[in-house]
């Protein structure tokens, strides 16, 4: 393995660790907030600048559905990490094409495609709700990264059977 290469496997891990404890965090924030709107009044419009006279009457439901989505999201994002982690593991430990590495990467697609289908529900909720702002539409980048996990999650099947088909023979 070239130098360039290994010194991006030795980072990758504390880089994931580290962007998991971010994603804790930003389900804990997000997680307050959401409990927080039912506890305090006018939060989180309030504070956001929205004035409830004048936003529709399903703002603060749509609010709190939007909450909810980023919790589950944060959620899946954490399983994310937590197989990248280990398919870093694998690799670093000279293993890469192993059956393992291709269902994890099966389900970190399917993960981020139903991270993809939460942004979708988001724009839905944030378009019935009349929330002030505007939300970005469809991007064809994540539905291509989608597809190129999936892609990546056969040719990690296709390798490990090959793998395993030569040490038998040998």
């Amino acid at each position: 393995m070239s130098r360039m290469p290994a010194r991006a496997l030795a980072a990758a891990r504390p880089l994931i660790l580290g962007l998991t404890v971010v994603n804790l965090g930003y389900a804990a924030i997000i997680m307050s907030l959401l409990c927080a709107s039912f506890f305090v009044e006018g939060w989180p419009w309030k504070p956001l600048g929205f004035e409830l006279a004048t936003m529709s009457p399903q703002a603060p439901l749509g609010l709190r559905a939007i909450m909810v989505i980023g919790i589950v999201c944060a959620v899946i994002v954490h399983t994310i990490l937590r197989r990248l982690l280990a398919i870093v593991d694998t690799v670093r430990g000279g293993d890469a094409f192993v059956a393992s590495n291709a269902q994890r990467l099966s389900a970190i697609a399917w993960s981020v495609l139903t991270i993809e289908l939460m942004r979708l529900a988001v724009l839905a909720i944030s378009g019935a709700a009349a929330l002030p702002g505007k939300m970005t539409g469809l991007s064809p980048t994540p539905w291509l990264a989608v597809l190129l996990l999936f892609v990546l999650s056969g040719v990690f099947a296709h390798g490990a059977r090959m793998r395993t088909d030569l040490e038998g023979t040998v």
